[in-house]
């Protein structure tokens, strides 16, 4: 049997992959956090599934129903909100479940920071403006950050930042950033991205704090920052993909292969 770590999306029920929704349908256990994972979800379980809310749970409790599940003979689904490579508090299950000699498989889901840049009807990677994207968040009463990973250090390259678990901190990061990316610098806010819920907050890094305060955001929430934000930069370039130049090179290249 198989225990299959599912990525459920941002929050949209109909965001889930086709390859996470068909194995739902296949296990016959399924722990899910029910405050991030949308209970939708778990009607496409099938009749008679074990159904466990993990959300206040301990780690040495969820093995155990993991390996309860898989001595039963049941394939599990262990559903987690967004994708499983970015905070998903994965590995750790992942270790406890190997040294048990217990079979797993990873399937992605769409990540929060896709979903915001959805909502925001962005592309984040703007040719002429910007061509990275760095994922961090800030330390809090959660994992701390390790030594080189803090905001500050980050910041100094510049690049596009999307801030997860970070809007309860918004004046630490407007410090920190204000000296790399200037307090004019455009920011985007998603809140509860994909879902009913969502809002969508812009404002100047200097004034994100005051911003996200008016609008009571405080969590599940994604912090863009970065002049990709501003469709308006003289700098910004059409994208070489659809350049003459490119088809014209592939034009010549199929010409000498044939």
């Amino acid at each position: 049997m198989t225990v299959y770590f599912i990525g459920a999306g941002p929050g949209a029920a109909d965001l889930i992959t086709v390859r996470g929704a068909r194995l739902l349908a296949r296990c016959r256990t399924c722990l899910y956090a029910g405050s991030l994972v949308p209970a939708e979800l778990l009607d496409l379980l099938p009749d008679g599934a074990v159904v466990i809310d993990t959300a206040r749970m301990p780690l040495d409790e969820i093995i155990a129903h993991l390996t309860a599940a898989d001595a039963a003979g049941h394939h599990v689904a262990r559903l987690h909100s967004g994708d499983l490579a970015v905070y998903s508090a994965l590995s750790e299950q992942q270790r406890r479940l190997t040294a048990l000699g217990i079979d797993y498989e990873l399937v992605p889901g769409v990540p929060a920071f896709a979903a915001a840049a959805a909502a925001l009807g962005s592309e984040l990677t703007v040719p002429g403006v910007g061509q990275s994207l760095l994922i961090t968040r800030v330390s809090t009463l959660s994992t701390d950050m390790p030594p080189g990973e803090d905001l500050e250090t980050l910041a100094r390259s510049g690049v596009t930042l999307a801030l997860h678990l970070a809007a309860h901190r918004a004046r630490q990061i407007v410090t920190a950033l204000v000296p790399h990316y200037g307090a004019d610098c455009p920011t985007a806010t998603v809140a509860f991205a994909s879902r009913a819920e969502e809002q969508i907050v812009r404002a100047p890094l200097g004034g994100l704090a005051e911003a996200l305060g008016e609008a009571g955001i405080t969590k599940t929430a994604v912090i863009f920052v970065g002049r990709v934000l501003d469709p308006s930069s003289s700098n910004v370039t059409d994208s070489y993909l659809y350049s003459h130049a490119r088809m014209t090179k592939l034009r010549e290249d199929s010409r000498r292969h044939d």
